[in-house]
């Protein structure tokens, strides 16, 4: 490329470094992304940025796109071209943006990992032996039966969960909402055995529902790590984690009512999108029994 092209490409650079104060991070993969957009302009002999047009910003992401490029790292390299030409319209150096309408190929949305009736079972019903298993089932049981997300289990109090109602509230919901969610009679049965053991080391102080041996409020990675131990000891060899829970309660709810307006409501999703993955899960699941069960979808066996 032309030398008065390159020193543009410098002066954004120490422009990020010194006035944006962007981290090296950034500042490293903006270089990649631009070093990328350069190889283009070469190899077409474009000497000038303002010789680049849209349809040549297209071009460029379309054969990224062929390289194996995710949606995400296509996203990023549009940001980074973005931001050069936006330096350059500031500096008065391009008159337009041509990068500032293209889109990267959207990714196929990856289907959440749920578990099933058997195995959500086979986990709660593991039995237990210690008061901190007692505890834990009791928070495990709530993932379950009330879809809460990990920070919003972490942050529950005492006073949100009315036993008498089987009720409680999500204070510190996703986007500071908060909601009401109702507690099914397994969790109810488990929260009550557990607040038995939580009176005997614990300071009056304390609000937090589930706390640790210390008497402190229990930490999200805490819940992860007990999860991960309850599956070892109890012989589980499916990795679970606390998500995969609140995926199970969406998917199980969907499929037996149908109702993903309440779904949605009781997973405090606030765009319904977000809860409609969770349709494509329940019809993968009708998919597979009719590939077994229907006569005329039957594979024939080699």
């Amino acid at each position: 490329m032309h030398a008065d092209a390159l020193q543009m490409l410098a002066a954004f650079f120490a422009q990020l470094t010194v006035e944006k104060r962007a981290s090296g991070h950034t500042i490293k993969s903006y270089q990649r992304d631009i070093k990328n957009l350069t190889s283009y302009c070469k190899d077409r002999s474009i000497q000038h940025w303002t010789d680049l047009r849209q349809s040549d910003i297209r071009a460029h992401i379309a054969s990224r796109h062929r390289q194996g490029l995710s949606s995400k790292s296509l996203q990023r390299e549009l940001s980074a071209i973005r931001s050069f030409y936006n330096f350059l319209l500031k500096n008065r150096l391009a008159d337009s943006n041509p990068a500032q309408q293209i889109k990267a190929p959207r990714q196929a949305r990856k289907l959440p990992k749920t578990l099933d009736v058997d195995q959500i079972n086979g986990l709660l019903e593991a039995g237990t032996s210690s008061a901190l298993e007692i505890r834990d089932l009791a928070m495990f049981e709530l993932f379950y039966s009330s879809g809460l997300r990990l920070s919003e289990l972490a942050a529950l109090d005492l006073a949100d969960v009315d036993l008498t109602d089987n009720s409680l509230i999500v204070r510190t919901g996703k986007g500071g909402k908060s909601r009401i969610l109702p507690i099914g009679s397994k969790a109810v049965t488990a929260i009550n055995n557990w607040l038995q053991q939580r009176l005997k080391n614990i300071a009056v102080s304390e609000p937090a529902l589930f706390v640790s041996i210390r008497g402190t409020r229990l930490g999200q990675r805490s819940i992860e790590l007990r999860l991960e131990q309850w599956c070892n000891k109890k012989g589980i060899a499916e990795h679970i984690y606390p998500h995969m829970l609140r995926h199970s309660f969406a998917s199980h709810l969907l499929e037996s009512s149908q109702d993903l307006r309440a779904v949605q409501e009781l997973l405090g999703h606030s765009n319904i999108s977000t809860t409609q993955i969770y349709t494509h899960l329940d019809f993968q699941h009708l998919a597979d029994v009719y590939d077994k069960a229907h006569p005329r979808a039957k594979k024939k066996s080699e």
